[in-house]
């Protein structure tokens, strides 16, 4: 590519409107924003927005351009600050994306959990249910109702030496029924 010396001339039919002008510059800056941003962003639309965006602020701006030879390092410029917005726009969505995918994967996990845990409640009623019912009762009393020892001692009148091994015999009748 072949550089071109630009005048201020150039950047004063640039500023009227020029049609053949403005053909050049959008020609010749469109290769060399292509080159730059080819690196820095992975789809075409992409490059293609932000290669828009520039053309739209440097006209807008182009009063404030002074030297007419710096018109590159201006275009540039311009160019550098759209992809840091581009970038900053991209990392809040990428964001957005990843914390609204957190939020279906908390969703999916505590429905899983629900569902695992009312499997698991009707698998423990299940076992209960042909357990002998003494057995059932007592693991019921403390376990499902999560009553205090000294209640269950009470319900069932035994004392707390006795519970201990009703309790141990119950559990090993659970895990007995539960494997079967």
């Amino acid at each position: 590519m072949e550089l071109f010396p630009f005048d201020d001339d150039y950047v004063r039919r640039l500023r009227e409107g020029d049609r053949e002008t403005a053909a050049h510059f959008a020609a010749y800056f469109r290769e060399l924003l292509l080159i730059k941003l080819r690196r820095k962003l992975d789809s075409k639309q992409a490059i293609d927005d932000v290669r828009q965006e520039v053309f739209a602020r440097v006209f807008a701006k182009l009063s404030e351009l002074h030297d007419a030879r710096k018109l590159g390092s201006f275009v540039m410029g311009f160019c550098n600050r759209v992809l840091m917005e581009w970038y900053r726009i991209e990392s809040r969505s990428d964001v957005f994306a990843q914390q609204q995918g957190k939020t279906d994967q908390v969703t999916q996990s505590n429905i899983e959990d629900e569902l695992v845990t009312e499997e698991t409640r009707a698998a423990v009623r299940q076992v209960l249910s042909r357990m002998p019912a003494r057995d059932a009762n007592l693991l019921r009393a403390l376990f499902l109702e999560e009553g205090t020892k000294d209640d269950v001692c009470r319900q069932f009148g035994v004392d707390r030496a006795y519970l201990r091994v009703l309790l141990h015999r119950a559990k090993e009748r659970f895990r007995e029924t539960f494997s079967r």
